[in-house]
């Protein structure tokens, strides 16, 4: 070992006395530019989230943006997805950051680091954990001193495990995002930066590059901007570029000029036109942006796919779809588009793009229809899906009062008089966070719905069992209301009678997914004595067979719904995410190979929350070979407003 070690000590004192430069990365205002290794360096960027593709398909997905012409990518550390639970850190598979790193580093990318702790990102609380609002007084992004201790620990495990890979150590993060358009919330608290500064400086030491990213305009920059962070901007394809930069100089008056949000795309909502954004506009402001000498990250330059349950939301609350395409480059299934080449040629007239092939489309194949049955009601087997049993309180609990962060919670009382006549069931307060899926004694009455449906009428006996399943529908990732508490977070009324006296039922859906559901499912322990009801929420179950005698199988896929209204689908005990059909405008949800395995038939379950096919037509759901995520359905709105976050400026 000494003998390894002694040359290369040797080396580094020949290349200090040549006064040749070891790995560094650093900015010199002189030439308003970044400095790497000693020389002049700008960077085109591209950004992927390591959390919305499957790590089986990172290096592939890397390899494309390396082969674009990209020098870095940019990526977020999504916080919750990590630290799901306080105190238990997950790092591996799909979670494993630093493998990730490493592949970058093995394809020839740098790495931009968006560290958070907040990222927004279209992501669950924009990457904060559910369980800072176990007080609920928190002032989330503040030197609140709850909030404070909890991201002084969690940065105590991130960081530390990042600092072997930056530049400086011989990986490849050149950079790292502190916090993330704060100029952007309401509490402007400069001690708050100042404290993060510390801590980053801390466990990262004092040669990495710390930045900021704002929106260019002053107004953003005043509460976003700090003196020892280097303060970058974003801006959309198809402004003013000067103004944009002029913006920057407002708060850097020499050093690199910067667009760490250039948008390919944007993002979705449900229940709104999927977002485009043409080709030509993002090449045109590229090229103007490349004409200037400035460094610009492409986001995204593939958007990946919202599993499970990460999905963000907006105010007045919209919550967005599984699929987060963002009519990317690189689309949510990693495939070639004309947007691609287009950028790529742009990004040719600027720099030496590399030799070699690019990475194909992956193939996509369609399994066909599978059949699926019925195998109970979520209240039928109950016992499966809430082992511990019910939370008694006499008014309703959240979500995270309960400790449940994600998914749904059935809430249960009796009715505490006949209704035989249509009786108002109201929700006063808005306080269904997000969708209630309502019923008596298995019947099913109707939904209540966050900020829509806030009222409905049921009827039944007294002393009859009204269960109110609550649905999670992700949570709001930008603005002030980032507070955004789950399940019934004030109380129902009956004919403006509160309703007391709950059983709350957390319900492990996943776990009962991954642990035989099969099992749980088929043995219903209560009947509710309407076995045909098809109206309530239900699980269905059904195999795909993958077929024999095709070379390259299993391959990518996607899965539609035909005739179904809502719901969560889970193959082989992997949460693929939301599907809504009713309210578009994504039909097919994308199914990655590496979930599906040929060797055994694949076990699919479903839980449909409004109404399945099954009663009518076929009781089926299809794999096809392309995927629709713009469905033309009809809209509360024609078109979507791009790259406008006015319309929730009154939620900073």
């Amino acid at each position: 070992m000494l003998r390894l070690l002694l040359p290369l000590a040797g080396v580094a004192a020949l290349l200090r006395a040549a006064n040749i430069p070891q790995r560094s990365f650093g900015i010199d205002y002189d030439c308003d530019c970044f400095v790497k290794d000693g020389r002049p360096f700008r960077y085109i960027s591209g950004s992927i989230h390591y959390s919305r593709v499957p790590r089986y398909y990172w290096r592939d997905r890397l390899l494309k943006m390396k082969m674009a012409g990209l020098d870095a990518i940019q990526t977020y550390v999504p916080w919750n997805y990590h630290e799901t639970q306080l105190g238990v850190y997950d790092f591996s598979g799909d979670k494993d950051l630093e493998y990730f790193l490493q592949l970058a580093n093995d394809t020839g990318l740098l790495v931009i680091l968006r560290a958070g702790p907040y990222i927004c990102a279209e992501w669950d609380m924009g990457g904060l954990p559910a369980w800072l609002l176990e007080k609920k007084s928190v002032v989330l992004r503040s030197s609140d001193s709850d909030y404070l201790a909890a991201v002084e620990k969690w940065m105590g495990v991130l960081l530390p495990k990042m600092r072997p890979h930056l530049y400086q150590n011989g990986g490849p993060i050149i950079m790292v995002q502190v916090e993330n358009e704060y100029g952007s919330y309401f509490a402007c608290d400069y001690d708050y930066l100042r404290s993060l500064l510390k801590l980053f400086r801390q466990h990262l030491g004092d040669e990495v590059v710390l930045f900021t990213t704002d929106g260019a305009s002053q107004f953003h920059l005043k509460c976003g901007a700090l003196q020892g962070l280097y303060a970058t901007v974003d801006f959309a394809p198809g402004g003013n570029v000067t103004a944009a930069f002029l913006a920057q100089r407002s708060s850097e008056p020499m050093g690199p000029l910067v667009n760490s949000e250039f948008y390919t795309g944007w993002l979705d909502h449900w229940g709104h036109r999927h977002s485009v954004v043409p080709t030509q506009t993002i090449a045109k402001t590229l090229n103007e942006i490349l004409a200037r000498g400035a460094n610009v990250n492409l986001y995204m330059f593939i958007g990946g796919t919202n599993f499970a349950y990460w999905n963000g939301a907006n105010m007045p609350y919209m919550p967005q779809p599984t699929s987060y395409d963002y009519d990317a480059p690189l689309s949510e299934a990693g495939d070639l588009t004309e947007k691609y080449f287009a950028l790529r040629e742009v990004i040719g007239m600027y720099k030496q793009l590399p030799e070699g092939l690019i990475p194909p489309t992956t193939p996509k194949f369609a399994y066909g229809k599978v059949c699926l049955r019925k195998v109970g009601t979520v209240v039928e087997v109950l016992d499966g899906l809430s082992p511990a049993g019910p939370v008694k309180s006499t008014y309703p609990l959240t979500f995270v009062q309960l400790k449940q962060y994600f998914g749904f919670v059935l809430y249960r009382t009796t009715l505490p008089k006949n209704c035989t006549e249509p009786t108002q069931l109201s929700s006063p307060l808005n306080g269904v966070h997000d969708r209630a899926y309502v019923s008596v004694d298995g019947v099913p009455q109707g939904v209540l719905e966050r900020d829509k449906s806030l009222t409905i009428n049921i009827t039944g006996k007294a002393g009859a069992n009204l269960d109110i399943l609550v649905e999670n529908m992700g949570r709001v990732n930008f603005g002030r209301y980032n507070n955004d508490f789950k399940g019934l977070v004030s109380n129902l009324t009956l004919d403006q009678d509160t309703l007391v006296e709950w059983e709350i039922y957390p319900l492990d859906i996943d776990g009962a997914v991954n642990h035989d559901i099969n099992g749980h499912l088929d043995r219903p322990k209560r009947s509710v004595g309407n076995p045909l009801s098809y109206e309530a929420p239900t699980f269905y179950t059904g195999r795909l067979s993958i077929p024999g005698g095709i070379p390259d199988l299993p391959q990518d896929t996607y899965v539609k719904f035909p005739g179904w209204t809502k719901g969560q689908i889970w193959i082989n005990g992997f949460n693929l995410g939301r599907y809504w059909p009713a309210r578009g405008p994504q039909l097919t949800l994308f199914v990655p190979s590496n979930i599906l395995v040929s060797s055994v038939p694949n076990n699919i379950t479903v839980l449909e929350l409004e109404h399945s096919p099954c009663s009518t037509q076929a009781c089926e759901i299809e794999f096809v070979d392309k995927p629709n995520i713009n469905a033309t359905a009809q809209y509360e709105n024609d078109a979507p407003q791009l790259f406008v976050r006015d319309i929730w400026l009154n939620y900073l």
